[in-house]
């Protein structure tokens, strides 16, 4: 592909606009104002955050919602820093994240010159790929390759770092639109082989589990996922990124499992004959202690990374490949001889009454106002179109324990680095992809303030957010860890200075409302969701509420009887 003489600069922007962006997200610095000079003339939007931890967090939570690649910028050293974390997060939760950084000048690299950082070298391990461009040629190939890798295979961010005197130098490209990347290879051919042996181990199995993990999720495979089931009557858990893959409410649907996973899907794992692994990377805190997972079972693992294979969980039968391919694949072999559906009955009656015994419900309505009562409250009220973020905590666990998905992409959080700060700015990003569903944060207290600066950026924009804030007055989740494990010394973990989060909403000219009893949750969500606006709903609930079910090394932790907490004031 030849041109007219362009700016580096001008070059990314043609090259974004080649992708199908329309957003970007990010900050403008000394090293990227070409970037943003020529970004102004484009009909690209772009989303001015506070933070470029938010950059990469909002670029993550649109490409979550829509299924497209987020996109990026951040300026030389630390801006660019600052997105460490954020594309830490999107690689392990294999979400596809491309930033762009500008850079010093190639004659000062290597010369500490000021706001220089190696940020290529810097995110090695948290990046599927990144590139240190060094000719101005080079440009459009780096842009285009990086939202390939980013966006196939198994999903991850990329970063392209491009040094400031590139961005403003002038040249014609001469990128022919040719991909050659000899090593990678994101399309990987179904071995037909396994597929019969999956496919004889499903017949011969009489207490089948599918596990739906996130790559479900990522290849819109939920459907084929739940004909799998359907077929071989498989009861279905999910970890905390599978959740949504098949309907909530589905017959064979067990709920999340793992260290706070349902009582039914954590026995159903342990009890089970067949482990059926679909886009999951089997990780500590969704099995437990490795090793010690579905100990009386053989594994089937489907995955799209072959370096995930064996890794956490010795696999029997691996199924290396896009669940896009290799479901179709299984269920037109299953179908030449179909399992009897007789088989699996006495087993999924005995899932259903480990279910009913140990389901997870809300406390009993004492007018005291619960965590849970607010998080059932918010899946009553949203709806099934909405879009519910979270942030990282005891909340995050609650929220996922009490959800009524019933569709893929509409529950945002942050699963393999556990990011506090995630949720809001991972929300903004995820209203933006989809402006017509109704998005609603759950927010612990502490986590909020991680980037509750964000609400500028809400305001500025006009992008209408539900924040419900959960507010313990405390770091809860490891508040938790220390009642249970440390013998209750709380150590740095009270708030009791937190600020009035209403007023803070306020400050930045959106609405607020404090909530202290239960029979205010309902009007009050129903307001925020009627208000257009970002509205910031601060709800102070009782301290020592902890989250059960609790599993540890594969047993069940035992909540700790205590006497009634009155409402905080």
């Amino acid at each position: 592909m030849t041109g007219s003489s362009q700016t580096g600069a001008d070059m990314v922007i043609s090259a974004l606009l080649l992708e199908g962006v329309d957003t970007v997200f990010g900050i403008p610095g000394g090293s990227n104002l070409a970037l943003y000079d020529a970004l102004s003339r484009s009909p690209i939007r772009h989303i001015l955050v506070r933070h470029e931890q938010a950059a990469a967090h909002a670029a993550d939570g649109y490409a979550r919602a829509s299924g497209r690649v987020g996109v990026c910028f951040a300026t030389s050293g630390p801006g660019a820093t600052n997105l460490v974390t954020g594309l830490a997060n999107a690689c392990l939760d294999s979400s596809p994240v491309v930033a762009i950084t500008g850079q010093v000048k190639l004659g000062l690299l290597g010369t500490d010159a000021f706001q220089e950082a190696d940020i290529a070298g810097i995110t090695i391990g948290v990046t599927k790929h990144n590139y240190l461009v060094r000719e101005l040629n080079d440009i459009p190939r780096a842009v285009h390759e990086a939202f390939y890798i980013a966006g196939t295979g198994r999903y991850g961010p990329v970063l392209v770092d491009i040094p400031r005197d590139l961005l403003a130098a002038r040249g014609c490209s001469t990128y022919s639109g040719s991909m050659d990347l000899p090593g990678y290879t994101p399309v990987i051919e179904v071995d037909m082989q396994a597929v019969r042996a999956a496919a004889d181990a499903i017949r011969g199995s009489r207490k089948p589990l599918i596990i739906a993990g996130g790559g479900v999720v990522a290849s819109g495979t939920g459907h084929l996922l739940k004909d799998l089931a359907e077929l071989c009557g498989a009861p279905v858990v999910f970890t905390l990124m599978g959740l949504g893959a098949i309907p909530y409410d589905h017959p064979l649907a067990l709920g999340m499992i793992g260290m706070h996973g349902l009582h039914a899907a954590n026995r159903a794992a342990q009890t089970c004959d067949l482990v059926v692994g679909v886009g999951t990377r089997f990780d500590d805190r969704a099995v437990g202690v490795i090793g010690g997972f579905a100990s009386k079972a053989r594994v089937i693992h489907i995955d799209i990374d072959p370096a995930e294979i064996d890794k956490n969980v010795r696999a029997d039968i691996a199924l290396v490949g896009d669940a896009r391919l290799v479901l179709p694949a299984l269920l037109e072999e299953l179908k030449r001889d179909a399992p009897g559906p007789g088989k699996t009955v006495a087993w999924q009656r005995q899932v259903k009454k480990w279910a009913a015994a140990g389901a997870t419900s809300c406390p009993v309505e004492t007018g005291e106002l619960k965590p849970q009562h607010v998080i059932e409250a918010i899946w009553d009220e949203a709806g099934d179109q909405a879009i519910v973020a979270t942030e990282v905590g005891q909340h995050q666990m609650w929220a996922a324990l009490h959800s009524r998905l019933k569709a893929p992409r509409r529950f945002i959080t942050s699963g393999g680095l556990g990011t506090m700060g995630f949720g809001f700015p991972a929300a903004i990003g995820a209203k933006v992809a989809k402006p017509g569903a109704p998005v609603v944060l759950v927010a612990g207290d502490g986590s909020f303030q991680m980037n509750m600066q964000e609400l500028a950026t809400a305001a500025q924009y006009d992008i209408p957010i539900v924040v419900c804030v959960i507010n313990n007055g405390g770091l809860g989740m490891v508040r938790q860890w220390q009642t249970l494990f440390y013998g209750r010394r709380h150590f740095a973990v009270d708030f009791s200075s937190n600020p009035d989060f209403v007023k803070i909403a306020e400050a930045y000219g959106l609405p607020g409302l404090r909530v202290t009893t239960e029979d205010g949750i309902r009007p009050a969500l129903r307001q925020a969701l009627a208000s257009g606006k970002t509205f910031v709903i601060d709800f102070l609930v009782a301290q020592q509420e902890n989250v059960f079910p609790m599993t540890i090394d594969g047993g069940p932790v035992i909540p700790i009887r205590r006497k009634k907490q009155e409402p905080r004031a």
